[in-house]
């Protein structure tokens, strides 16, 4: 498992991913799930990848492969993200009709998705979640974040402080807070964690960003978490109970009797 993010703003975009592939009392693995494909000047490309780990490294391998042999429908030739979108779609359901008789053969999941974020010029900055099935949506300004992997964890913090017009620095900072928080929670997720910000119109992934287990930053932005968390619930009003000399009943007899 996984858990990857992307968050559009007015601004710009910013990308996170974890590394952790594999995790058990004797085996844990890392991989790179980020994976940069612009090419500077023109367009910039970028994905995050969840799920099966051989249909997700054949896909990015095939793209790649694509934008090297100049092949006519590679991700340099396509005109906007939307298609480049449907283009990995294809080779999603391409790779999986390859192998699904295999893998559904020995019971291993197949499933994957697919975070692609960039700009291509003419058009403004785009995000798109690439379900395992080869379709996609998009994100909006009402929905400026997408996820993939291990979700749960990491959502309450961005539906809490993100919205469209939330500056690209504290975007950062939350898609990092929302990556820990997840790790905290699931041994299944875990670094090194990988980052990228980009800046709309710029045309170049300038900010990136990668945080090891022991990272300083990664310390001390935890403690500082943590401790504004129990400041703000001690703080928290007092609830307002209800005190009635003799507490009501559930309605149940056996109870009632007690």
């Amino acid at each position: 498992m996984t858990y990857c993010l992307g968050v559009l703003v007015k601004e710009g975009l910013v990308l996170a991913a974890d590394s952790r592939t594999n995790a058990g009392v004797d085996y844990i693995s890392s991989y790179r799930k980020m994976f940069d494909l612009s090419r500077p000047g023109d367009r910039v490309i970028l994905l995050c990848t969840s799920g099966n780990l051989s249909v997700t490294q054949a896909v990015v391998h095939n793209l790649t492969e694509d934008i090297k042999r100049d092949r006519p429908d590679n991700l340099y030739a396509l005109p906007t993200l939307y298609d480049m979108a449907r283009h990995i779609g294809e080779h999603i359901r391409r790779m999986q009709e390859t192998d699904r008789p295999w893998l559904e053969k020995d019971r291993v999941d197949f499933q994957c998705s697919f975070l692609l974020a960039g700009q291509v010029q003419g058009e403004p900055p785009g995000l798109y979640l690439i379900y395992s099935q080869g379709n996609c949506i998009q994100a909006t300004p009402e929905t400026p974040f997408l996820q993939i992997g291990e979700t749960k964890y990491g959502k309450p913090i961005l539906d809490r402080t993100l919205t469209f017009d939330s500056p690209l620095d504290a975007v950062a900072k939350c898609a990092l807070l929302s990556i820990d928080s997840t790790m905290r929670s699931n041994l299944s997720v875990g670094p090194p964690v990988h980052m990228a910000m980009y800046k709309a119109d710029t045309f170049a992934v300038r900010h990136r960003a990668q945080f090891q287990a022991g990272d300083p930053y990664l310390i001390k932005m935890r403690k500082h978490w943590e401790v504004a968390l129990r400041e703000a619930s001690s703080n928290m009003p007092d609830i307002s109970w209800n005190q009635d000399d003799i507490a009501p009943t559930l309605g149940i007899p056996e109870l009632e009797a007690l």
